[in-house]
């Protein structure tokens, strides 16, 4: 099987290897958390020659028999090597129920290396984070970044290849498939349906589908938007459809669980304040966000660019939020241990009235962390007053900002 790197996961889960701390992988379905399981097997079968790699994955029909953890305890006792170096990997751990169980026994008697991954955002809560406190370590895994997807479908930095990535979005698998509407919308459409019926509808016990529909597609449209489930219901309301706050808000949960949609919320830039009324939403993958409702790259290319700019602050590690500094509202603050970022995104800096609010919003902040201007003009104005301003393909390129 050709499997293609993707040392930036690899290399930040290399150092917890053997250390006897279970790594689970988490993030949406097919953004490669499989594939990461059988690169690290395979890199440990490259260091290890003797090691015992186990490997169990719940969606393979050949595995449905391991429901629950007397089944999986049943199975390891013939998997499990004594005094040996065995490795364990479990994907859809979440499929196994009691899972938990397992992993706290063998981590008692430290029999196993332990890796796992999951569709759920929660699976680290609850029971789970009691049973194996401080005895896990989570990684989030996110579809292909810019630069990953130039790499996996062995194309060129250009405003095209940058088009193709703001359309079709992330998914690995595409990368074996033509980039074309008919097929490339074709699988998406199919991943988002699995995911809506499996992580969703059947996980969280979602019995109002046509209404699960019409909320998601109402996010599509207002990616970037500020709202409050309150203003959905409102809306919903004038299109004679009655859905109280708190339902719509069950319903953002159960689809932010599944990673289909990341809720951001606002901070006061001077104390770091959250504020509780208003959010935004932005999409996993821009290729899901595409291949649901009418798509059209010209009227939807500022949402795409924002919701870009989101994903690669995401799959650089930062914390995100909506920026509030008296009246004005920065797109986004990213925050990461000790380091802030601010980021202004505009499609095209088109007149001086333009230029001045963007830099404004900007300028205002007295700080020295780092300002960018995003946008995709073909001219890029350079620094200006400590503002990076960047463009867009040139921002989702960075591995630090």
């Amino acid at each position: 099987m050709d499997i293609l790197n993707r040392p930036v996961y690899t290399d930040r889960i290399r150092p917890f290897i053997g250390k006897g701390i279970i790594k689970v992988l988490t993030g949406q379905r097919r953004v490669g958390k499989s594939y990461l399981l059988l690169q690290l097997m395979r890199d440990i079968k490259k260091e290890h020659p003797k090691a015992n790699i186990i490997y169990v994955n719940r969606e393979l029909e050949s595995y449905h028999f391991i429901k629950d953890d007397k089944d999986l305890f049943a199975w390891l006792r013939e998997k499990i090597i004594k005094g040996h170096h065995n490795y364990l990997f479990v994907d859809e751990v979440q499929d196994i129920n009691g899972f938990e169980n397992v992993f706290r026994s063998l981590l008692s008697t430290e029999e196993c290396d332990i890796f796992c991954t999951g569709s759920n955002a929660n699976l680290l809560s609850g029971e789970l984070a009691t049973y194996l406190s401080g005895r896990t370590i989570e990684f989030t895994i996110h579809g292909l970044s810019y630069a990953e997807f130039l790499y996996f479908h062995r194309l060129l930095d250009n405003d095209d290849t940058l088009r193709l990535f703001l359309k079709y979005g992330g998914m690995p698998h595409l990368s074996r498939l033509t980039l074309d509407d008919e097929t490339a919308f074709e699988y998406l459409r199919n991943v988002y349906s699995t995911i809506l019926l499996k992580d969703v509808v059947k996980r969280e016990g979602i019995r109002n589908i046509d209404f699960l529909e019409t909320l998601v597609s109402y996010l599509a449209d207002n990616v970037g938007n500020l709202f409050s489930a309150t203003n959905i219901s409102k809306f919903l309301k004038s299109q004679r459809v009655d859905m109280s706050p708190m339902v719509i808000i069950n319903y953002l949960k159960a689809l932010s669980n599944a990673f289909i949609i990341n809720k951001i919320t606002r901070i006061d830039i001077r104390g770091l304040k959250k504020f509780e009324i208003g959010e935004k939403y932005f999409f996993e993958d821009l290729g899901l966000r595409n291949c649901i409702g009418n798509f059209n790259i010209g009227n939807d290319i500022h949402k795409l660019i924002e919701n870009a700019v989101y994903q690669h602050l995401k799959f650089l590690q930062f914390d995100v939020y909506v920026g509030k500094y008296d009246t004005f509202e920065i797109d986004f603050v990213g925050i990461r241990r000790e380091k802030k970022v601010y980021v202004q995104v505009s499609f095209l800096i088109t007149d001086e009235k333009t230029r001045q609010r963007e830099y404004d919003q900007l300028l205002k902040i007295s700080d020295n962390f780092p300002k960018y201007l995003v946008s995709m003009d073909p001219i890029i104005m350079g620094d200006v007053q400590g503002i990076h301003h960047t463009h867009l393909r040139t921002f989702l390129m960075k591995t630090e900002l």
